[in-house]
């Protein structure tokens, strides 16, 4: 169990004055787990930290599993799902951080997107997520780069306390028993970099700047497309994997 006083902290995280901001991050988010899971038809889809509701949302929008549900730990989050009144949404409940109140194999699919980094005991909540569905898709940003230990606060006042490269997520995954199925190294789309950089972060926007976010984003896509997945992976800002359970319980000593 989280401690309340963390419990606390994310109850009125939700607002409506980021609704822009978390919709078009969103937008990302669900076409990348989508991608990822092209090779599955779920019916039923469980997204665990649902934040907002903003990745169900697009999900629901675009025809994604015959029904949806919801776990959020945060009151503000739970009553702004609900409002969505998203025809697909069957169930929206309060979420302890770790304990998830549904049957085994109660799902053919479980949604992780960008909570991992946030989670104190991962492989817990992993173990959960393992038994209550078939598949499990996680998302995570790719905060790691070379001197990240200089942007500590940067990431702590973000809330992540834990911090994965693509082998990192992998090597977790089929350490506590899944198997990989599918993954992408994603970059963050341009638009949302503008709307960071020039309503989020209030920098000057001149044709200077636009055009160094479009030139920047440009090479990066085009030396992972030519060089291959490993530099997709170093210059990627965001992971998303399908795996599924194996039939094999690995034991962690």
């Amino acid at each position: 169990m989280i401690t309340e006083d963390i419990v606390a902290s994310y109850n009125d995280f939700y607002t409506d004055s980021d609704v822009e901001w978390r919709m078009l991050g969103a937008k990302s988010k669900a076409k990348n787990l989508i991608e990822v899971c092209q090779g599955i038809q779920p019916k039923k889809v469980l997204e665990v930290g649902a934040g907002d509701g903003s990745i169900l949302h697009y999900l629901n929008e675009w025809n994604f599993g015959e029904e949806l549900y919801a776990l959020e730990i945060a009151d503000s989050g739970v009553e702004l799902i609900k409002n969505r009144k998203l025809n697909k949404l069957k169930e929206v409940n309060r979420f302890d951080g770790y304990s998830i109140p549904y049957a085994d194999n109660s799902f053919d699919l479980v949604i992780l997107a960008h909570v991992l980094e946030h989670v104190e005991h991962e492989r817990v909540l992993l173990r959960e997520l393992k038994r209550v569905a078939k598949y499990l898709v996680i998302e995570v940003p790719l905060d790691y780069r070379f001197g990240v230990d200089r942007r500590m606060k940067h990431f702590l006042d973000y809330g992540h306390i834990n911090m994965y490269t693509p082998t990192l997520i992998r090597f977790l995954l089929q350490s506590e028993g899944f198997v990989i199925e599918a993954d992408k190294t994603s970059l963050t789309p341009i638009d949302t970099i503008k709307f960071c950089e020039f309503k989020v972060k209030k920098t000057p926007k001149t044709l200077l700047n636009v055009l160094r976010i479009e030139l920047e984003h440009r090479i990066k896509k085009s030396l992972g497309y030519i060089l291959g997945k490993n530099k997709r992976e170093q210059f990627g800002n965001a992971y998303t994997v399908l795996s599924k359970k194996s039939n094999q319980n690995l034991e962690i000593f």
